[in-house]
């Protein structure tokens, strides 16, 4: 392994266990087994190695997102399988759950911005899905994103804000049929 690759997972590691507010360099060197200098012959600051590590975590959960496809399935389905994983990446992936956490307890600006950010490609990725879905016949024509947005806030809601609120979960029949009586069908053609 590169001493690059080397500092990515130890950084990975820093901001998992202690969240991006309180990781410093000198734990990344540490955690890496090398010279804080090391660290800036790659990355010119937190930030940088910061975003280098979220990047790759944005595609971990759209490979983890491709790997639900089901080929032969609906869109619906597809759909339905790459949007639960995607949350399950997200409760389940220990930097992105150290993130959503902190982001609630210390509103760290670069954390919120991740975030943000973390949303914004999610929704890209059901934006892309959607377009292919149209341009095969399997959609009616829309605006892709405004659904996409739609789709990823309401499975965030229905999947991990109602256990939250409602103090019981909804189980993923329950989801999948609220879904396909509301923004699916007005979509599958």
């Amino acid at each position: 392994m590169d001493r690059r690759q080397e500092i990515l997972e130890a950084a990975a590691k820093s901001f998992s266990l202690f969240g991006y507010k309180a990781t410093t360099m000198d734990q990344v060197a540490k955690i890496a087994n090398v010279g804080k200098g090391t660290i800036y012959t790659f990355f010119a600051n937190k930030e940088e190695l910061f975003h280098a590590i979220v990047l790759k975590m944005i595609e971990e959960m759209r490979a983890a997102a491709d790997a639900a496809f089901v080929e032969g399935a609906s869109f619906q389905q597809n759909a339905h399988a790459r949007l639960m994983q995607m949350l399950k990446f997200r409760e389940t992936h220990q930097l992105y759950a150290k993130l959503i956490d902190e982001e609630k307890a210390l509103r760290t600006p670069a954390v919120s911005e991740v975030l943000q950010t973390i949303e914004k490609e999610a929704v890209s990725y059901i934006q892309e899905k959607i377009e292919k879905a149209i341009a095969k016949g399997e959609l009616k024509p829309c605006d892709a994103e405004l659904v996409a947005y739609l789709l990823f806030k309401s499975y965030l809601a229905l999947v991990v804000d109602w256990g939250k609120n409602h103090g019981t979960e909804l189980d993923e029949e329950r989801i999948v049929a609220l879904i396909s009586d509301t923004i699916f069908k007005s979509l599958v053609i």
